[in-house]
């Protein structure tokens, strides 16, 4: 008991001080997080584990972030322009999101990928080429650690009690085009470790919102490693971009659903973002139906099974079996809806369903 308040005293401390650190530095330092004891959360969104697991060497990346190219946003009209392009390479944007298009195709991007995440300090706990998806583990932005006496003076003798408390995980999906181009798409989610009670004897890790300016440096350092100067990306991400339409919950035939007032192209790739972000397992795309082919690990009602959050210290597999949805994106005209369907293709009414299009609906807004 005293070694773990102490722990939480230095863990408290550590805080602190690395809020101060990661105002005044522009480093990205990330380190995958170690394994320990098993954290309650509440039960959340979550996906299965898998066996695809690279074990990598993690390394330390140093860039002016997104200061250096907010500094050197361009003015007027011709900033508005919603897509900057370089050689084979150029960025769009929707609002707050953006992605890469690549006029190669996506086989060749695979192994340049990878190795992007694995020299950013990343180990990979998916990788999957037939669906176009990887994933990192959960990291810790060491950069945010605050350099003050104590660890300089006892170095890494206790390096491993201090701690952000925040930590990242970024997934990659790659779309190849009909023209034989690819569409690179980051999603970032995070997490923060609070205390669990209020007398602050232990701590618990729950869900903090994604980080789209850590998408968007993330995307503007791929540029790099695919070519693009250093100087010349950070000018390309700097351009604003039009507000994107908001969504909105509504019920159709007694089905709950996702409406948008835009057209299918839009629709389709702000879904899929929003499937990333949120933390579903995508098995499957067609685009040319409009469906997303998803597996859900519905929260327990006794609380009793730990969610996504829950499970990321821990080696036992998941007690509670995966469903499958479908998510099915319709439009007419600039106008889109997006339903949940059951396994086998139903329209589905059920508890699961309207929270689905909740946390959709949640994250488009």
């Amino acid at each position: 008991m005293k070694a773990a308040t102490t722990r939480l005293s230095l863990l408290a401390l550590a805080m602190a001080l690395s809020a101060c650190a990661a105002l005044e530095g522009d480093k990205i330092d990330y380190k995958s997080a170690s394994r320990g004891s098993t954290l309650e959360v509440p039960p959340d969104l979550t996906q299965l584990s898998r066996d695809s697991r690279y074990a990598v060497p993690g390394g330390t990346v140093s860039a002016a972030a997104m200061q250096a190219g907010q500094a050197a946003q361009p003015s007027g009209t011709a900033a508005n322009a919603a897509a900057l392009q370089l050689g084979d390479v150029r960025i769009e944007r929707d609002g707050n999101q953006r992605w890469l298009v690549v006029n190669r195709p996506a086989d060749k991007l695979w192994e340049p990928v990878r190795d992007f995440w694995q020299e950013s300090g990343f180990n990979l706990d998916q990788a999957e080429p037939n669906v176009g998806i990887m994933e990192t583990d959960w990291a810790e932005n060491r950069a945010k650690l605050p350099q003050d006496f104590i660890r300089s003076t006892l170095g890494k003798m206790l390096d491993s009690l201090y701690s952000t408390g925040e930590r990242d995980k970024f997934r990659t999906r790659l779309e190849r085009n009909a023209n034989g181009s690819t569409e690179i798409y980051i999603t970032h989610r995070g997490m923060i470790e609070v205390y669990g009670t209020t007398t602050k004897d232990n701590t618990v890790w729950q869900p903090r919102p994604s980080d789209p300016e850590l998408e968007t440096e993330f995307l503007r350092r791929l540029m790099v490693k695919l070519g693009v100067s250093q100087e010349q990306s950070k000018a390309i991400v700097a351009a604003p971009a039009p507000r994107a339409q908001a969504a909105r919950m509504a019920t159709v035939n007694n089905q709950p659903v996702v409406q948008l007032n835009e057209g299918f192209d839009r629709a389709w790739r702000r879904v899929g973002l929003a499937l990333d972000r949120t933390g579903f397992t995508v098995e499957d795309r067609n685009r040319n139906e409009g469906m997303y082919f998803v597996r859900y690990v519905a929260p327990n009602a006794d609380k009793k099974e730990p969610g996504f959050f829950g499970k990321l210290f821990s080696s036992s597999s998941a007690a509670t079996p995966p469903l499958k949805y479908r998510i099915a994106v319709r439009s007419q005209g600039e106008s889109t809806t997006v339903s949940v369907l059951n396994e086998s293709g139903a329209p589905d009414t059920s508890a699961n369903a309207e929270r689905i299009v909740r946390v959709i609906t949640d994250d488009l807004k």
